[in-house]
């Protein structure tokens, strides 16, 4: 993985000074990105905070390329190689056709196995059963090599591996995922199950059977995995949907959700708490 510097651009919270977007005849636009110490995220990466205020000047939304260029400013001025995270309401602010604020698929991986290091890990020891929802087919080989990259430092502790998947006509997944799922045999003589998503009205399903420990979810849409009632499960939502994160919330707390958005926000805010 080449990234070392994560810089988050997120809304600014309330408590920030509305001084960074202001822009008058006599001064330009700027972006104030802290650097924050490596061991708020855990030693994975350095974490950058960059809020964005809104722009301020006659009352005008931000330009796409205004935005973009400020935000280039902060890409150039952190240390080591730099890839960022833009919080959703900042992407539609800086849609681009051709995805240069697409985070890399390194620094996604990053913020997950830092997510897990803090949030799953306990539950990965004691429980020792994880659930991975697999998203879009072509995708394929390169969730399930991630997937080995996070559970390496947990295997010899996990006893319960389910990879669900969607079937795609003409499309062998045990051929395809063959050298992934040996390692897992050869190494730790864990034999992971394969199981097809079921249909149902609402889209594609993980079915009946129930799940608990950590789940680790790569797809699109929500795939309503069923959850046992004893312990806490961990959702480790990779995607970062706001759908997901609510049906969680609707477990009665049975459900931890965590995802590379909500882990940077509680870096950020573990920051800022710290100052007042």
């Amino acid at each position: 993985m080449e990234t070392e510097s994560i810089v988050y651009f997120h809304p600014m919270q309330e408590g920030y000074k509305m001084t960074a977007a202001k822009k008058h005849w006599w001064e330009s636009v700027t972006l104030l990105g802290k650097v924050l110490q490596t061991e708020a995220a855990g030693g994975f990466f350095v974490p950058v905070d960059c809020p964005v205020p809104p722009f301020s000047y006659k009352k005008r939304p931000w330009k796409q390329e205004i935005l973009s260029s400020v935000m280039e400013e902060v890409m150039g001025a952190v240390p080591g190689m730099a890839d960022a995270f833009l919080h959703p309401e900042i992407m539609t602010l800086v849609s681009e056709k051709s995805g240069r604020w697409e985070t890399r698929r390194e620094t996604v991986e990053r913020l997950s196995a830092a997510l897990l290091a803090r949030c799953a890990a306990d539950c990965l020891y004691q429980k020792g059963r994880v659930t991975v929802l697999l998203g879009r087919q072509e995708d394929t080989d390169w969730q399930m090599e991630m997937t080995g990259r996070l559970l390496s430092p947990y295997l010899p502790r996990i006893n319960s591996l389910i990879f669900y998947y969607e079937e795609v006509e003409g499309t062998d997944i045990w051929e395809e995922t063959a050298e992934e799922l040996e390692m897992y045999g050869y190494e730790y003589g864990l034999v992971p199950a394969m199981k097809p998503y079921l249909a149902s009205g609402e889209g594609l399903s993980c079915g009946r059977e129930k799940c608990g420990g950590v789940i680790l979810d790569y797809a699109d849409t929500p795939r309503s995995p069923r959850v046992e009632r004893e312990g806490q499960t961990v959702y480790a939502d990779l995607t970062s949907s706001p759908e997901k994160e609510q049906g969680c919330m609707r477990k009665n707390g049975r459900i931890l959700y965590s995802s590379p958005l909500k882990y940077l926000d509680t870096v950020v805010k573990n920051e800022y708490y710290r100052k007042i």
